[in-house]
């Protein structure tokens, strides 16, 4: 991509990291990664960026907080090169994430509840086998192997027959994901539930933090409405420049992730 020429009034690195808190050098390591647009140089070789450059600056960081720094990266490189349909999908695929995870926390409340508000069973002392713990769920043993294989059960194995044993605790967690299993949940999100339940020491203490976990799913989709708006500023900045479609200009850009902090470059170019 030809680089930004310089508008009034020009600015440097400095003037662009004081405005968001960061440090020059992490404003040229942003532009080497691709995320900004290129700056011309002085004679003298410096940079010389003016507001558009500020506005993508804008627009990254805001994208980052909602999408990631990968997600945010891709978006950011793509809008850059011209190609709008492919930041757009991205920026689709995070939606579909956040969408996607407000249908596990419902389905989470709503096994939950049904958990909670259960007949209490008779305390189980002992662990069972994988046999009884089958007939209990009404599911094939075969079923309990590949759901520890995802990593949504781990039972203990008895240390003389090497036999997997179910105690109390790895009931639950199956009665859980069965529930969860029956509603069209994918194994890998079963597993993520049930993290949360065993760090919460059960399914009751879990119920108390559940609307921890929407006000954190609301703020999500807050930074993505965020990011989207100061994108939406970015390319109304570069005006005509941005051409949809892929079509448009092309710059090289490093696949990594970006680092938000300086990374040490020994270059420390100007």
């Amino acid at each position: 991509m030809t680089p930004t020429k310089p508008s009034t009034p020009v600015r440097r690195p400095i003037d662009l990291a004081r405005r968001h808190g960061l440090s020059a050098q992490a404003v040229r390591n942003y532009e080497r990664d691709g995320v900004l647009p290129p700056a011309v140089r002085s004679p003298t070789g410096y940079r010389q960026f003016t507001e558009v450059h500020a506005t993508a600056l804008s627009a990254y960081l805001a994208l980052i907080v909602g999408h990631g720094y990968a997600a945010g990266g891709d978006i950011m490189r793509a809008v850059i090169r011209g190609d709008i349909d492919g930041a757009m999908r991205t920026i689709d695929h995070s939606h579909a994430l956040l969408q996607r995870d407000r249908e596990t926390l419902d389905a989470v409340e709503a096994a939950v509840a049904t958990l909670t508000g259960a007949q209490p069973q008779p305390p189980r002392r002992t662990a069972v086998p994988i046999s009884v713990l089958a007939h209990r769920l009404g599911v094939r043993p075969a079923t309990l192997r590949k759901w520890e294989r995802a990593g949504v059960l781990r039972p203990a194995r008895d240390p003389a027959t090497g036999y997997r044993t179910y105690s109390p605790h790895d009931v639950r967690d199956a009665e859980l994901a069965h529930l969860l299993r029956r509603g069209g949940y994918r194994l890998d999100h079963i597993a993520e539930v049930l993290r949360r339940v065993r760090e919460a020491g059960g399914a009751e203490p879990l119920a108390a933090s559940l609307r921890q976990w929407r006000d954190q799913l609301t703020a999500r989709g807050r930074a993505l409405l965020t990011g989207a708006a100061r994108l939406a500023e970015y390319l109304d900045a570069r005006g005509s420049s941005v051409r949809p479609g892929g079509a448009g200009e092309t710059v090289e850009a490093s696949t990594g992730n970006v680092d938000p902090l300086p990374r040490g470059d020994a270059r420390m170019t100007p």
